[in-house]
């Protein structure tokens, strides 16, 4: 069989998800011929992943009829051939509802696949001296091979149309002895790991996704972010995602000198040790930034403002989103005023109405709540829809409030009066303390996120839900929620 030359290069999309038959261009004259057989950033631009071989691998077969396979190993590869054919026959072998789907295709010099993780690989040469040539994004090792997921050639559920009788091809004795379908364990998913989470954050997102067994959860007891030895103990191949709900958030405190040293130790150093393996294992990496690096002079912030933190927490916020930023493969989510489980302002202000004390509440800074179950969800539809890259501002919906607005609603929600919260400015409720610089407009516009599919609850919505559950667990009297 000739090659085909001067083919266009094209690549398409096969029943098996993920799975990508390409056709390459071959330009052959009375020399020989020559063809490229992987080009990072042509392949990328119709739909490749890129991802990042580091082995490249040749498999040299004399006779016509050798058949090895079916083997799915926990790395991506991409299959072609340099001399000879193949007929490939590919088994989906990962958890979810394409397990078992097969795909077959003959392979020349032309023709080269991409084939996902956990996705099984098989192989029959049907001419001699025919070498199968391969990248993969893992060095093999064979602790690597211990994660390998077999099934038998022979497998009469999958039922692949050898063109050479399996009895009459050379298999090696391993092949012949894997496992048939019924005793395939399938190849789990890769992971998320989930940093922080013991946060406010971190707990929306342990019962977001309570049911799913690929997210795990570590906490400030589990692991310290700034110790290498975190790093150097996990196998990073396994996961694909990063979020990171750790940070340092103490405002005032990071303008002293030791808050000044743990607020980049923990917002910029190990947030920079976060992106060094997402880069290097080519992982998502989602990172949590804040309203605080912005000065507050404009009306509404855009994600395409230039960074202008007046603060020490700011500033290693925003050293972090630049950071971050370098992964090929991230999400900043910009966000203001986080409410989630736990002490925060919402449930300070409903403890000092059930208590009869009148707050003085500032009322010069301006912005939105951010409900920790509406950021979690945002988190959550990004990664599923595969949103484009980059940085999205994500709070609750709704007119910007001051703090002395919001205060007021919360002793209303919870049956005090709102004239029980006086405002003061930031300037007069700051006197004679030492505190840090805030921005006086937090207001993030949300075009965005909503242009991705994303649309945040209103801010006053949310409110009157989180005080109900206050109230219901405590005992307050309330009054009833809007719908």
């Amino acid at each position: 069989m000739s090659i085909a030359f001067s083919k266009s290069l094209s690549a398409t999309q096969t029943a098996i998800p993920g799975l990508i038959v390409c056709d390459l261009p071959v330009h052959g004259d009375n020399r020989g011929w020559f063809k490229e057989n992987w080009h990072r950033e042509k392949m990328a631009a119709l739909g490749l992943p890129d991802f990042t071989p580091v082995q490249n691998n040749i498999s040299f077969n004399e006779k016509a009829g050798t058949t090895r396979g079916i083997h799915a190993e926990p790395w991506d590869k991409f299959v072609s051939v340099s001399s000879g054919r193949i007929f490939g026959a590919w088994v989906d072998l990962r958890v979810g509802p394409s397990f078992g789907a097969v795909f077959t295709a003959e392979l020349d010099s032309s023709k080269a696949v991409f084939i996902p993780r956990g996705v099984g690989n098989s192989f029959q040469t049907l001419e001699d001296n025919t070498s199968y040539v391969y990248l993969v994004n893992d060095h093999w090792s064979a602790e690597a091979q211990s994660h390998y997921t077999f099934l038998n050639l022979a497998d009469e559920s999958v039922a692949i149309e050898w063109p050479i009788p399996l009895e009459e091809a050379e298999l090696s004795d391993k092949d012949k002895a894997h496992p048939r379908m019924a005793d395939v364990c399938p190849m789990a998913a890769k992971q998320t790991l989930v940093v922080g989470a013991d946060g406010q954050l971190g707990s929306a997102l342990r019962e977001l996704y309570a049911d799913d067994a690929k997210v795990e959860f570590v906490g400030r007891v589990d692991c310290d972010l700034t110790d290498d030895n975190f790093y150097a103990s996990r196998n990073w191949k396994g996961y694909d995602t990063i979020i990171n709900a750790a940070a340092f958030t103490a405002v005032d405190a990071a303008e002293s000198p030791d808050g000044r040293t743990a607020a980049w130790k923990v917002n910029v150093d190990a947030v920079t040790k976060l992106a060094r393996v997402a880069i290097e294992n080519s992982l998502t990496m989602i990172h949590i930034s804040s309203d605080y690096v912005f000065d507050g002079t404009l009306s509404e912030h855009t994600e395409y403002e230039q960074l202008s933190p007046l603060n020490v927490y700011g500033q290693t916020k925003a050293a972090g989103d630049a950071v971050v930023s370098l992964i090929p493969r991230h999400y900043i989510l910009r966000t203001s005023w986080v409410i989630g489980s736990g002490n925060n302002f919402v449930t300070t202000m409903a403890s000092l109405a059930e208590r009869g004390i009148s707050p003085s509440v500032v009322n010069d800074q301006i912005g939105r709540l951010t409900f920790t179950q509406d950021l979690a969800a945002c988190i959550q539809h990004l990664v599923s829809v595969t949103a484009p890259y980059g940085t999205y501002n994500i709070t609750n919906d709704g007119d910007p409030q001051s703090w002395a607005d919001i205060a007021a609603d919360v002793f209303e929600l919870v049956g005090a009066g709102r004239d029980c919260v006086s405002g003061v400015s930031t300037a007069e409720y700051f006197a004679g303390k030492t505190s840090a610089a805030r921005p006086l407009n937090s207001s993030l516009d949300l075009a965005k996120i909503k242009a991705a599919g994303f649309f945040p609850a209103a801010a006053k919505k949310r409110l009157d839900m989180y005080v109900a559950s206050l109230v219901s667990s405590s005992g307050m009297s309330g009054r009833p929620t809007t719908t």
